[in-house]
């Protein structure tokens, strides 16, 4: 286990919100102890005591489900460093020590490259592994390129592309659920399974997030990545084992076997909308356009859903429809399993039976089977729904892609051809949208989304 984390960026929202609670939940399960070092650089001019206090403020605020102790021994711990991320002399300075670190790149993902640069030229000692987070490039090419810059620095074994959908528990059941379990993986197939959504609607709306993601859009931020890697563990074949190479091969095979769109295929098959201003809840939201820090000539989408078709044996025939939002009126974070309609309903029933759905909640947790029973009478039908509440995690999804870093387990870690192969997915995607051959549609904030959207 690498007893060093360097966090560059350590300032930002990523950092406060996730990693530092992460910290400080590896720290009450007993994962770290006092022979750990933590070393953050931003380009902030704090001393390290203003950054301490700083940590602090964001641990109280973030992680209160840690006892006080903990919370106080992970701002303690921490040392700050004032740096320019992408300069090699100024890295050099703070990786040098004893023993390997682990660097995780907490920073505007246009940076990425500058910095995996700089740190190529910093000499890291042997062992030492790098973290980054999506979007892993911003295109096929530019993935390519990082993919080769990463590989200069440190083994492909050594580079943690992280994606916390992998680590979320809800996430992990999808495909323990089809495993484990006898009477689901015989009939998880299109013979039996019509249509699967793989959905991320939120009520929340830009949040300031317009630096980044103004730049992006829904399609980038959430379908090239998070959407997709949960399609490749609802589609992937059983693997060997769930050890990094065994369980990331099958997910490149469902990559693989996604058809690539042609333009009459996005124009049927994708929708984009940006929210226009309303009210959720309590609260008004001004319109993505009037939002601060958005540039409204970019035309940059709050709301992509693309469905896809697998050509494999499995799959043919299966519709996966991927789609996501901002500042809707409900929050939706579900996988939903539709499976096809019984073949025959005997005579007399005064119903016709829906058919079976099976969900499993993302954020909240949940999983819940929709079945047909008998209703009042003995030829009626009533819905029958059977709920599962999954146990709580020991670890937040970023505790557990840290201790991963920290002990160099890359099962849920994207590698580099996965990366690049999503953008592939994508790309025909990107390029008829920025021709405008689908428009780009409006919808009121606090409302289910663009009129075009298909129910189900």
């Amino acid at each position: 286990m690498i007893n060093r984390l360097l966090i560059l960026g350590a300032t930002g929202d990523l950092n406060a919100r996730y990693l530092l609670p992460a910290l400080a939940a590896l720290r009450a399960a007993g994962h770290l102890d006092d022979r750990f070092e933590l070393t953050c650089a931003d380009q902030q001019d704090w001393t390290v005591e203003e950054f301490r206090r700083w940590a602090s403020a964001q641990l109280d605020r973030h992680a209160r489900a840690e006892p006080g102790e903990v919370r106080k021994a992970i701002a303690d711990c921490a040392r700050y460093r004032r740096v320019d991320a992408t300069d090699p002399a100024g890295l050099a300075a703070i990786v040098a020590g004893d023993g390997p670190v682990a660097v995780y790149l907490s920073l505007p993902p246009a940076i990425f490259p500058g910095t995996v640069t700089a740190l190529s030229a910093a000499n890291l000692p042997p062992g030492s592994r790098i973290a980054l987070e999506k979007p892993f490039g911003e295109d096929f090419d530019s993935a390519v390129e990082l993919n080769r810059l990463l590989t200069e620095v440190v083994p492909e074994q050594g580079v943690f592309r992280v994606d916390h959908f992998l680590a979320m528990t809800t996430v992990q059941n999808v495909l323990g659920s089809r495993l484990a379990n006898r009477v689901l993986e015989p009939i998880w197939n299109s013979a039996h399974i019509a249509k699967v959504e793989i959905v991320w609607n939120e009520t929340l709306a830009l949040e300031g997030r317009a630096g980044y993601y103004d730049g992006a859009g829904a399609l980038k931020d959430m379908v090239q990545n998070h959407l997709l890697q949960v399609l490749c563990l609802v589609a992937m074949e059983p693997p060997f084992s769930l050890g990094e190479r065994d369980l990331r091969d099958r997910k490149i095979d469902v990559l693989r076997s996604i058809r690539l769109m042609t333009d009459d295929d996005v124009v049927r098959r994708t929708r984009r909308a940006r929210y226009l201003a309303g009210r959720i809840g309590d609260r008004d939201v001004p319109a993505y356009a009037e939002e601060d820090g958005v540039d409204p000539k970019r035309r940059t989408e709050t709301f992509a859903e693309v469905e896809l078709e697998l050509d494999s044996w499995r799959w043919s025939g299966t519709t996966f429809r991927l789609r996501t939002g901002k500042a809707l009126g409900h929050d939706r974070k579900e996988v939903a399993v539709r499976f096809r309609p019984v073949p025959h309903l005997p005579f007399g029933f005064e119903e016709e039976a829906a058919p079976n759905v099976l969900r499993f909640g993302l954020e909240p947790e949940s999983m819940t089977l929709a079945l047909t029973g008998i209703g009042a009478g003995t030829r009626s039908l009533a819905p029958l729904t059977l709920a599962a509440q999954p146990a709580p995690p020991e670890l937040p999804a970023y505790g557990r892609l840290l201790l991963d870093v920290l002990h160099g387990n890359a099962a849920l870690s994207i590698r580099g051809d996965e990366a690049e192969e999503a953008w592939r997915v994508i790309a025909p995607v990107m390029s008829a949208w920025s021709r405008d051959l689908v428009p780009i549609g409006e919808y009121p904030a606090g409302s289910d989304g663009p009129a075009s959207v298909r129910s189900g």
